[in-house]
């Protein structure tokens, strides 16, 4: 999906998982790397074993919040219809491990939650993909907890209270999902389910833990992703939470902005926080477009894209927001990435994998032109310290003026041909690049700028109609 209320993940770089949430419930978990997802969502069912069941995305009424204005922890309170039981819950990332952790307050009418039981539904989409995931129910230190795997990636799922039963079943055929649907109550514990789309669920029971937290580690191979949520779940929720909203403190967005907004900076801070989030933690600098799968729903696994790839439109924007809050290293963190993914034409591809691996191939002349702008905006500020840009910026420039004025696709990457939004960053970066090169190259200088100025004085031409379209 890509409707989300919220993305996260711990400030600090060694703790390589993020996560997504909307309608109350965990979406997407992402990891090694910010564009390799590893679930489809994780959600909890409720059922009282005789009058109702329902599921947490659909059929419990929630409100969203920020636990702390500077920090990407999160709260969702939500409640049935009825007003009959009300469920607190809090999303985090594990600050050291490769584990998500969502701490759970359950209360309301006292007959119902003596009756009420809890299900942790989980979707692995292991490598990218639902196709060819395993799962089974596994005892860990007396703690039964559910494990899936696929390829070279382990993801495990446990709560402190530890479940008092489990199953592992297809989607849509053998999963908890389709048990409580029909039965109103848990009749299947199916121990595993092998290579094919699965869904996993562990049951809390309500009556004895009202208060308990899930963590979903991580890693790569079972003990890994094992080990890492025993790890988390040895230490209480509250002292991650501490940590992990003390991380995010040390990223304190401008406070010279927050007086300048009308909301005393809120929207400022939260975008603040959730564009730093966008960066990867293992290729540094890389920022994807967003954390998000749009058309997820109706995906298959021979289309992995989404948006949670690089486009360098899209992460300029990103580097150049944090540039205007003063963020001049994580900006040039970006440049560097953006020059080590450049073709030896100067060009980029359409979007491309934090690895640099492209994933489509279209020509956008604005994505050439954005990096040139940014290259441009840290030598005026002095912010280069020992990169040179004069290379990366005339091959830049040179790919500008080949292909320039038509661009392949516009910036919605749909049509070929004069595009207002892609022209306005050609004409301003072929004058950057002139005013970084001319130093050492004074030709090109005076060339790029008469380029520029032609492509200027045709604009009406090209880009005006009086009969419409």
């Amino acid at each position: 999906s890509s409707e989300k209320d919220a993305v996260s993940t711990a400030y600090a770089a060694t703790t390589k998982i993020w996560f997504t949430a909307s309608h109350g419930i965990l979406n997407e978990i992402y990891y090694p790397t910010i564009d390799r997802p590893q679930t489809r969502d994780m959600e909890l069912l409720f059922t009282d074993e005789e009058t109702f069941f329902h599921e947490d995305k659909r059929d419990i009424v929630y409100d969203f919040h920020y636990i702390d204005e500077n920090a990407l922890a999160i709260r969702v309170n939500g409640h049935d219809v009825g007003g009959r039981y009300f469920v607190t819950k809090e999303f985090i990332t594990d600050p050291h491990h490769a584990v998500v952790l969502m701490n759970v307050k359950i209360t309301g009418d006292e007959a119902v939650l003596s009756r009420l039981k809890c299900y942790a539904l989980l979707a692995p989409h292991l490598d990218g993909g639902g196709a060819g995931n395993s799962a089974r129910s596994v005892d860990i230190a007396g703690h039964r907890c559910l494990l899936a795997w696929k390829n070279d990636f382990s993801l495990a799922m446990g709560a402190d209270c530890g479940f008092t039963r489990s199953s592992c079943g297809f989607v849509g055929a053998s999963d908890g999902y389709t048990d409580l649907a029909e039965h109103l109550r848990m009749t299947w514990n199916f121990g595993k389910a092998l290579n094919g789309n699965v869904a996993i669920m562990g049951e809390i029971d309500v009556a004895r833990n009202r208060h308990f937290t899930i963590a979903i580690g991580l890693g790569r191979g079972n003990h890994s992703a094992l080990s890492n949520m025993m790890q988390s779940l040895s230490i209480p929720f509250i002292q991650h939470r501490t940590r992990f909203i003390e991380e995010w403190h040390r990223a304190l967005a401008p406070a010279a902005l927050a007086a300048a907004s009308s909301d005393n900076g809120r929207l400022m801070r939260v975008s603040h926080a959730v564009i730093l989030a966008h960066e990867d933690k293992i290729y540094s600098g890389a920022f994807i477009a967003s954390a998000s799968i749009p058309w997820g729903a109706s995906k298959s696994d021979d289309d992995l894209g989404g948006y949670h790839l690089v486009w360098t439109r899209d992460m300029i924007q990103s580097a150049s927001s944090l540039l205007a809050c003063g963020r001049t290293e994580t900006a040039l963190r970006a440049l560097v990435y953006l020059a080590c993914t450049q073709h030896p034409d100067g060009g980029f591809s359409q979007n491309f994998w934090i690895d640099g691996t492209p994933y489509w191939s279209g020509i956008q002349l604005d994505e050439v032109a954005f990096p040139i702008i940014l290259a441009w905006r840290l030598w005026k500020l002095d912010a280069l310290g020992g990169f040179d840009i004069v290379p990366f910026v005339t091959r830049a420039a040179s790919f500008l003026v080949r292909y320039a004025p038509v661009t392949q696709q516009e910036r919605w990457e749909e049509n070929a041909g004069y595009s207002p939004s892609t022209l306005a960053p050609v004409i301003s970066s072929l004058i950057c690049a002139a005013d970084i090169a001319q130093a050492e190259f004074p030709e090109l200088s005076v060339f790029l700028e008469d380029y520029a100025d032609w492509i200027e004085a045709h604009l009406d031409e090209w880009t005006t109609t009086t009969a419409g379209v």
